[in-house]
Formats: structure tokens, sequence, C-alpha cells
């Protein structure tokens, strides 16, 4: 029975290729006779149907157009089945649909298709082809099982079985589908049975090689191979489907012969020339999926090789010709995505080009190459080679990317793959991981790596620049966007390759390796600058220009922290930075002044990092005139001069960021003196005191008046704002340090031993002054609630002083809470509080001031309440007496210096007004 099973496929192939015929016979003459009728309803060959009908409605008061107008002349041939020869010129109907909108012309050339197309003919014959593939497979099958006929002629019959299926699919291909194109366009009848037979024919010759062993491996490698080819070609003839058949055949091809002496090499050449024949077919055919394909499986077999293989030479060189086949093969993008040619950078734009062109392409080809050369830097420390390897395709993918017009992602993956193969080497992460963990950096195992990396990471930021560089230098005009890309890589990844490389590797007293690069990159981005610039890459190419000064700017900064150390990198890092500034004199680069504000920020990190500069044990003691006074000084005289000189530059932005670093180092600059100077030369060793917080106190609030006192002569946000913003600093000083934490009523503090000028004039007098004098000075320049806070902190701050005076004279130069209160005392600050009632209440009357007559008055009632509540408890004998008629003379006092005020501006309210005229009676 299991004999007959191929002359039973052959026999239901015939029916259904007989039954075919007979439909597609049928619908061409169907297909004739409605053609015939509607050139006779439209009246004559060359009129359409709608026409004629449009002429019927419009009824006798329409003028039906002439033939000659209606239609051009048509040749008098006969027609031939029912269609006009090739000769006839296009009717009126076929030149109407051009009129049409694209998607009106798209319905009517395409119509949907019906269920019994879906169900009759796509979804038949693929379970048709389906059947025959099984049949092929269950044939050689029973070649196994079946002992009826030998190995051999089972298996010759099976392979021309395949044969005859191919043949069949292109005999059908030929006569069937040029007539029936419209109507089975998706049935794709040829490349069902092309595909069928490609089974057999693999089946057959891998039960050949696997099962009966009549043929070796070379052999049976080179027939499944040109087996695989040949059904990649005949895809071009019969579509996508069929090339993706043909690929995984290819790939599966080594997987199918085994062999005592594999060669790495002669895998990766047949994988490599499948993959650029699929790319070649693939470009022909404008095909997308097959190739994205055959690009992740050619890296997938690259990963697979890499696990056990030590040769990895033509794994690599295999990765190499891959992107050389995508760099050559698929075009680039154009520029036709709706954005102006020269248009500037915009993040809508880069989102555009992003999702453009062969997206799957790119990124596939990007992982295929950048994974596997992630995985070859594990294969040994003490290697090279495969650093080499990586170096080689990171450098090749970067290539391929300036080389191709919008490609963004094997340029922007390339770029990461870098990164992380740095940090992957150098174990930058595990290091780091260490040193969090508080176990310090395990240098044995940084340097066993060797000087080579050094070198190849350095060479490969090198090459990423050259090639950034290359790229701008021809694009920058026509293509603003990516050229802008390639200007951040080109400005950044050098110097962070470059920078990872000499944390780890580098000789921090004086590395002339990394020095001399960081030089060479600073001057090369800097001429590129200048070289763009005299090219009119301005205004289009501005962000991309700006990028590549700041990546000089840091590559200078990195020669510096090379080749030099302590203050005088800080030093020459502002310096350099002002160079930057000074350049708008020449040049009016938006990035310029901004460079500046970089060199600011790199200063206040270096400071952050060691606020000494120099170390602490180099720091000299003498107040004033040491280490700190440049170090800190020159800088903030640099960000001083920068403000001034940028006075008149157009971006408001960078001048109020250089205002505002200005005062910020001339601050920081003036306090870290005082510190320096009031605790012995030491800045981390001892906690703060009043007295230091004082002096910060009084700075803050004079910086407050500085700024005030700009923006009168120059207006600008940064003083406007910087000016409440420390005053508002001020006053939390005053809240949370002076009457808080560093209160020597609290913490026992010495007072000094004279009696007026102690620590607490110094702590609370003279801050109470300058929040007075400030207060005044601001009571028409900024809010109204702004100066009552100041007016508030300068009463508190001597409120304070008055009482804590009254403690250090009845207790000496120490004053804490645990001493206690005598008798006398509590009645002295009854005396003294009074005192200061009357005092605000007589400036209020000399001046006017409704706000300390206020104070006056909350002063008072304090000490009504303190009397009646502590007084009256606590005092004994005469102090208690005294008190209370103290209390009531002074209320008495004060209540009649009302009346005389009151009365005496009702007297003057009514001599202000005018005399009323008398009236006759």
């Amino acid at each position: 029975m299991f004999e007959l099973l191929p002359l039973i496929l052959i026999s239901v192939l015939f029916i259904i290729h007989r039954g075919a015929t007979k439909r597609i016979d049928r619908l061409e003459r169907e297909l004739g006779e409605v053609r015939e009728k509607l050139f006779r309803l439209g009246g004559s060959v060359g009129e359409p149907a709608s026409l004629a009908v449009e002429n019927s409605q419009a009824g006798s008061e329409q003028v039906a157009l002439p033939l000659d107008a209606a239609a051009p002349t048509v040749s008098e041939e006969p027609l031939i089945d029912g269609a006009p020869r090739q000769s006839e010129p296009a009717s009126v109907a076929e030149k109407s649909d051009d009129l049409l909108p694209v998607a009106a012309r798209q319905d009517s050339k395409a119509p949907a298709e019906s269920l019994e197309n879906l169900l009759g003919a796509r979804w038949a014959v693929w379970a048709g082809g389906l059947a025959l593939a099984l049949g092929g497979v269950f044939l050689v099958r029973y070649s196994i099982e079946s002992g009826l006929l030998g190995p051999g002629v089972r298996l010759t019959l099976a392979a021309l079985f395949g044969l005859a299926l191919i043949a069949v699919g292109d005999l059908i291909r030929r006569k069937a589908l040029p007539k029936a194109e419209a109507l089975y366009a998706n049935a794709m009848v040829p490349g069902i049975l092309t595909a069928a037979g490609a089974v057999s024919l693999f089946g057959a010759i891998y039960a050949a090689h696997g099962i009966y062993e009549f043929i070796g491996p070379t052999l049976a490698f080179l027939l499944l191979a040109l087996t695989a080819f040949g059904v990649l070609g005949l895809s071009l003839l019969h579509g996508q489907a069929l090339a993706g058949l043909g690929l995984a055949g290819s790939m599966i091809t080594p997987l199918l012969i085994s062999t005592n002496a594999p060669s790495l090499w002669t895998l990766f050449i047949f994988l490599t020339v499948a993959q650029v024949a699929t790319a070649l077919a693939s470009r022909i055919k404008g095909w997308l999926i097959v190739p994205s394909i055959a690009q992740s499986l050619l890296g997938i077999w690259a990963l697979i090789a890499l696990i056990d293989s030590a040769d990895i030479t033509p794994i690599a060189l295999s990765l190499i010709a891959m992107i050389a086949a995508w760099m050559l093969i698929w075009p680039g993008t154009r520029t036709d995505h709706g954005e102006e040619q020269g248009a500037p950078l915009s993040l809508e734009a880069l989102g555009r080009r992003m999702a453009s062109g062969p997206l799957g392409l790119d990124i596939t080809l990007s992982l295929a190459v950048l994974l596997p050369a992630l995985v070859m830097l594990d294969r040994g420390p003490t290697d090279q080679f495969p650093l080499f390897a990586f170096a080689a395709l990171i450098a090749s993918l970067a290539a391929a990317g300036s080389a191709r017009s919008g490609a963004f992602w094997p340029t922007a993956l390339a770029s990461v793959g870098a990164l992380l193969g740095a940090v992957a080497k150098t174990g930058l992460l595990a290091q780091a991981q260490v040193a969090l963990l508080g176990f310090g950096w395990d240098e044995d195992a940084i340097f066993s790596l060797g000087g080579p990396v050094m070198f190849i990471f350095l060479g490969l930021a090198a090459v990423i620049v050259l090639l950034g560089l290359a790229q701008i230098r021809r694009r920058f005009e026509a293509d603003p966007l990516f050229s802008t890309i390639w200007a951040a890589i080109a400005a950044v990844l050098p110097v962070i390759l470059a920078t990872i490389t000499f944390v780890f590797y580098g000789v921090y007293a004086r590395d002339w390796t990394h020095g001399l690069f960081a030089i060479g990159l600073g001057a090369v981005l800097l001429a590129a600058c200048e070289y763009l610039h005299r090219q009119g890459a301005l205004p289009a190419f501005r962000r991309g220009l700006d990028l590549l000064l700041l990546g000089s700017f840091v590559a200078f900064a990195l020669a510096l922290h090379a080749l030099t150390d302590g203050i005088v990198t800080t030093i020459l890092l502002a310096l350099l930075g002002f160079a930057y500034l000074m350049a708008t004199r020449w040049r009016s680069w938006s990035g310029l002044p901004w460079i500046m504000v970089a060199a600011l920020a790199g200063v206040l990190f270096r400071i952050a990092w060691d606020p000494t500069l120099v170390g602490s044990d180099a720091l000299s003691r003498t107040p004033i005139l040491n280490q700190l006074l440049p170090g800190y000084g020159i800088p903030a005289l640099l960000a001083l001069l920068s403000a001034y000189e940028l006075r008149n530059w157009p971006g408001q932005r960078v001048r109020n960021a250089l205002q505002g670093l200005a005062s910020l180092f001339g601050l920081l600059a003036i306090a870290i003196l005082v510190r320096h100077a009031m605790n012995g030369g030491v800045l981390d060793s001892s906690a703060p005191t009043l007295g230091e917080q004082s002096i910060y106190t009084l700075l803050v609030v004079g910086l407050s008046g500085i700024l005030m006192t700009l923006d009168l002569k120059s207006p600008s946000p940064v003083f406007r704002y910087g000016s409440m913003v420390a005053g508002g600093i001020a006053i939390l000083q005053t809240v949370s340090l002076h009457l808080g934490a560093l209160n020597p009523y609290f913490t026992g503090e010495s007072t000094g031993s004279w009696p007026l000028i102690n620590l607490l004039l110094i702590g609370y007098l003279l801050p109470g002054l300058a929040y007075a004098g400030l207060a005044f000075y601001a009571r028409d320049k900024r809010p109204l609630p702004y100066v009552v806070l100041l007016a508030l902190s300068g009463a508190v701050l001597g409120f304070a002083w008055v009482t804590l005076s009254v403690r250090r004279f009845w207790q000496g130069e120490f004053i804490p809470y645990w001493k206690g209160f005598e008798q006398a005392e509590t009645y002295s600050y009854s005396v003294a509080w009074l005192a200061i009632g009357v005092g605000l209440l007589a400036l209020g009357s000399r001046f006017d001031a409704r706000s300390l007559r206020i104070a006056s008055a909350v002063i008072v009632m304090l000490t009504v309440a303190k009397v009646f509540l502590i007084d009256m408890a606590n005092l004994e004998g005469v102090l208690r007496a005294l008190s209370f008629i103290g209390l009531g003379f002074v209320l008495i006092g004060i209540g009649l210096f009302y009346q005389k005020i009151l009365s005496g501006k009702a007297v003057s309210a009514k001599l202000s007004e005018p005399e009323e005229e008398p009236t006759g009676i």
C-alpha cells in the first residue's frame, strides 16, 4: 500500500492543476463578457460606462459630449478575448483614475479580498502545499521504515519528487500566474509547490548523509548549501516567504552535518555567503524581514561559536563582512520626512528620523555585532587579541554609521558598546561596588590587565573622533540633525574613554600619555569648530558647534588633571574657562560663555572634594596669607571679571549664571579665609562657634545688600532674587544657630572676659544692627513682608543681646542655663525690657515709625506678663514691690505719652483743616 503513495500524490497534484486551469479559463471568459457589455453600454468602444450612465441621467437638458471629445481615437483592430490590443490607447476611464486621490486609486485597483477567495484559493493552496511537503517527508520516512526497495532507490525517488514539485511550481508560474495575478495574487501556488519540493530535497540529502551514510559530510554540506542557495535564487521569482525558507535551510545546514574535524573558517565563510546572498536578493526585491532575520541569525551563530571556540578571527571577520554588506547593499535614508534640508536640530525631527528607513535592519545589525563584541572581552584577561577584535568591530560599526546618512542606531549603539566595553574591561562597576562597601579599590585586579588596554581604548577614542568629524564635514549642511548627534559622540565619548583609562591605568603625579592625548583631542575639536565656522555652519549647526566646544574644554581639563595637581589645577581650570570666555571678543559662538560656567562648576567640585586644595598637612596656618587666598580668590576674581565682560552679551541666562557664580565665589572666598583664621589654620577638624557663625551671617547680610545695590545699577533677576535669597538664608541662620544651636546659654561657651566687647557683641548686637540697616535700606526696594522679616530679625537679635548681657552681668563669663537664676537677675530683666520698650517708643515717636511703636508695645506686654507670672512667684520682699511699682510708673508714663502723641496729632490735624466761611442770616 505504501508503494502507491508517490503515484497518489502525483495524481492529486495533476487533479489540482487541472481544476485550477479550468477555473482560470472560466474566469477569463466571464471577464471578457463583462468588458464587452461595459463597452456596448457606453455606446462605443472608447466611452466608459460611467459617462454613458451620466449622459442618460442628464436628459434632454444636458448635451452629451461628442465621441471625439469623450475619448481619443481607438484603432479599429478587433478585440482578442474581449480585451483591446496592446497598441490601443488608454481610455478616458483609465486616465480619469489619475485624477483621483491615492487612496481612491488603490481601492479601485485593489478591491477587498472576498471570503470565497480566502477559503477557496489561498487557504486551499496553503493546505495543499503543506500536504505535499508532508508527503515528501513521509516518503523519506517510508524509505527508512520499508524494505521493499533499496535505500538508494527510495532516496532517489524522494529527491525526484522534490525536483518534480519545483518544476511544476515553475510551470504554473509561467503559464497561469500572469493571467490570474489580480485574482490569486495572495494564493502563492508556485511558491508553495517550490517550498514543498525544497523540503523534500533537504530531507533526502540529510537522510543520505546522516542515516545511511551514502555520502560524506563534505558532499552533503555542498548539496545542502546548493539546495539552500537554489531556493534563495528561486525566491526572486516566488516571493519573500520562499527566501525565508532558503535562509533557514542555509543557517540550519551546518547543524545537520556532523564531522570529526569541524572548521570554524568553513562554517563562517558559508554563513557569511548565505547572509550576503540573502541581503542581495532582498535588496533586489525590496524585502526587509528576511535580511533582518539573516543578520540576527549570524549574530546568534557568533554567540554560539564564542562559547567553546578559541579562535575568534573568523567570527570577527564574518561580522565585519556583514557590516560591509549592510553599508554597500542597502541605501541610506533620504531627506523626505517633511523637514527642510539644513533645518536645525529638534527632538520632533529626531523622533521622525529614528523611526525612518529600514529600522529593523539597523537595529538587528547593531545588536548582532555589539553582543558578540562584548562577549569577546571575556576571552581571558591575559590575551589582548579579543580586545583588538572588540575595538575593530566597534570601529567598523561606527564607521558604517558615519558613512550612512540617517543611520542613528548603528552610531548610537556603537558608542554605547565602546563605553560598556571600557567599563567591563576595567571592572569599573565591580570596583565601585567594592569601594562603596568600604573595602577600597582592588589595585591588583585593576593593573593586572596591563598597559595595552589603555592604548587600545585611546586608539578607539581617536578613531571615533576622526569618524565623527569626517561625517560632520561632509554633511553638516545637508543633514545637521545627525551631524549634531555625531558632534555629541565625538565630543563626549572619547573624553569618557580617556578618563576611564586615566583613572585605572594613569599616573596621578604626571601622566604624559593621557595629558598629551587630551591636549591633542582638545586642539582637534577646537580646530574643527573654527573650520566649521569658516564654512558657514551657523546657525543650523549651532548646537553641534557648542557640543564640540564643550568637548574641547573637557579634554583640556583632563589634560590639566593629568599634568598638574592641587591648587595649580584649580587655578588653571578657572583660567582655562576665562580664556574661552574672552574668545567672545572674536567669535560670537553661543557656547563660549557657558564654558566659563562649566569651569567654575569644576572648581566648585574640586573645592567640595578637598576644601584645602593642597591637603590638610600642606596647608599653611598663617591667617589670610596662605594657599587659600589664591585658590579661592583667583576663581572669584575671574568670575567677577567674566560677569563684567558679559554685561552686554545678548544671552540673559548665561549672564545671570555668571553673576550668581561671582557672588557665590566671593562669599565663599571670604568665608573660608575667616574659618581658617578663627580655627588656627584648620578647616575640617573643629566644630563651628558662635563667633565664626556670626561672621558668616554678616557676610550673607552684606551679600544681600551688595546684590540689591547691583540690581539698582544693572537690573537682573539674579541680583533681585539673589538678594532676597541671601537675606532669607541669613534669617534662617539667626533662628537656627544664633538663637538655638550655638547660643552660649545652651552650649556653655565662654562669652569672653571683657564686659561689653565680647562674644555677645559679635554674635547678637552686630548682626542685629546689620539686619536693621538692611531693612532700612530695602524698605522701598523690596516687598514689604521681606522688609518686615529683616526688621523683626534685627529686633530679636537686639533683644537677645540685652537679655544675655544682663545674665552675663550677674553670672559672669559663662552663662549656661544649668547655673539657675538669682532674684536680682530676674528683677533686672524686667527693668531692661521696660527700658527697651521705652526706647523703641521714643524712637518711633521721633521718626514717626509705627512699626517701632508696635515693637515697643509687644516688649512692654511681654514685660507685664513676665512680672505677673514670674516675678510674683519668684521675687520676695522689696524686689517684688519694686518690680510692681516700677512697672506701674512705666505703664502710667507710657499712657500719658500716648495721650500726648494722640492729642498733638489731633491739634495738628485741626489746624491743617481750612476754616469755613461764616454764612449770613
